[in-house]
């Protein structure tokens, strides 16, 4: 916060005049605030479709009308939903099995829409099961890596949803961010407009992951495995030769 470029602005997405304030001398924006993980939006998807949805209308509508330059959208593998090509390609989805896929898939087509209708330009980055240092495991709706590895700090059994062959394309934060910060400052005109996946281009699955755990900290500690978590897509890995070639990731 000492930064002198630096202002924060307390808020809520779900409020228009907030998201005017926000953008008040600004000239393009990385949008990240959602309200994440699958589980959330079962148990509650209005909440989910309140926040993801009408909030990232919000971004886009007041940054049409402080003539925001681009906007650049945090969306996710999620969309995906069953299909089960892989790697994941983005111009071939499948059903999206979740209220949260639905909110993200939307967020997208919004998008597009506002670029069509208003000439807002825009980037979406499709985030694929991002960590990194400082994830909270104590969330409930916390995700895979932070829960296993404070299973494993603390000697206890982490428990996997299913079988534990369910892959991941595990994305390390600093990727994501980078990322970000090419799809804000690219000056190639032909890579604006449209959505890119944001992962490594590579595939986990759970057991393997339990195994690494095992491997790095000297303990042989088992999964207890679970059952299947409704809404989960079952497999997970993306194609990133559209990222690296449009934007240089």
């Amino acid at each position: 916060e000492s930064h002198p470029r630096f202002e924060y602005v307390k808020g809520d997405i779900c409020n228009y005049d907030t998201c005017l304030k926000a953008m008040e001398g600004i000239h393009r924006i990385s949008h990240q605030a959602a309200l994440g993980s699958v589980p959330r939006s079962i148990e509650n998807p209005m909440r989910s479709t309140e926040v993801n949805i009408l909030g990232t209308v919000n971004i886009l509508h007041a940054a049409v009308e402080k003539k925001i330059e681009r906007v650049i959208l945090a969306c996710s593998s999620s969309t995906y939903g069953d299909s089960q090509e892989l790697p994941k390609v983005e111009d071939r989805i499948g059903t999206p099995l979740s209220p949260y896929a639905v909110t993200k898939f939307s967020i997208e087509q919004f998008a597009d829409v506002f670029h069509r209708t208003y000439g807002l330009n825009y980037i979406g980055l499709r985030y694929f099961n991002v960590f990194g240092p400082r994830q909270n495991p104590d969330n409930p709706y916390a995700a895979v890596i932070p829960i296993f590895c404070k299973a494993f700090l603390k000697g206890e059994r982490p428990t996997i949803n299913g079988d534990g062959n369910t892959s991941r394309d595990f994305t390390y934060v600093t990727n994501a961010i980078r990322a970000n910060e090419l799809a804000l400052f690219t000056e190639n005109e032909n890579a604006l407009n449209t959505i890119y996946n944001t992962a490594c281009g590579e595939q986990v699955t759970l057991n393997e992951m339990i195994g690494f755990l095992q491997e790095i900290s000297g303990k042989n500690i088992e999964a207890i495995y679970g059952p299947e978590r409704a809404g989960d897509v079952r497999h997970s890995k993306a194609d990133i030769s559209k990222i690296s070639s449009k934007l240089g990731y």
